[in-house]
């Protein structure tokens, strides 16, 4: 039995997970970093557990153009206790404890470049699990269970549905 306090936090690779170079949707993701992990969700943590893969990607409510790379977008959400790692476009963002503090948050790279270092809180508020990045007022990233889908808002820069695959 493995408590999820027993599992070191995971951090992305240098130039991310996969091989270098490669599209972003073709990486290859590694193992999961929960996987043996016994401790069960704690009380209020939605389950947002899956493997998801875009299925309708929107901004101000038109569809992003067929050619834009979020479409292709597949991510892992782990959890366990009240522990969040989200691993996709070659980035592992773990958050150790999803308690709204910058200490227990991310502490990783941007999947953009794969270098530029972030720190991000995250919480779950009301079922939804919430991502603030230092120095970003007012910026939020959310995910939440819709039916059978799960809602991915980028700050309303955009908002996609995912579907488990």
């Amino acid at each position: 039995m493995t408590h999820v306090d027993q599992i070191p936090t995971a951090f992305t690779p240098d130039g991310g997970y996969g091989i270098a170079g490669e599209a972003k949707s073709a990486r290859i993701m590694p193992a999961p970093i929960l996987e043996g992990c016994t401790t069960p969700l704690s009380e209020g943590v939605p389950d947002l557990r899956g493997t998801w893969r875009v299925v309708d990607v929107r901004s101000n409510g038109e569809p992003l153009k067929s050619e834009d790379p979020i479409w292709s977008h597949v991510e892992r959400i782990e959890q366990a206790g009240n522990r969040a790692i989200v691993t996709g476009g070659g980035v592992i963002h773990d958050f150790r404890s999803c308690d709204g503090t910058l200490e227990n948050g991310v502490h990783d790279v941007m999947a953009a470049d794969y270098t530029t270092q972030i720190t991000v809180a995250a919480s779950y508020e009301d079922g939804v699990l919430v991502l603030r990045p230092e120095g970003t007022d007012g910026f939020e990233v959310k995910r939440w269970i819709e039916g059978d889908e799960l809602v991915w808002d980028f700050s309303s820069i955009f908002v996609a549905r995912l579907q488990r695959t």
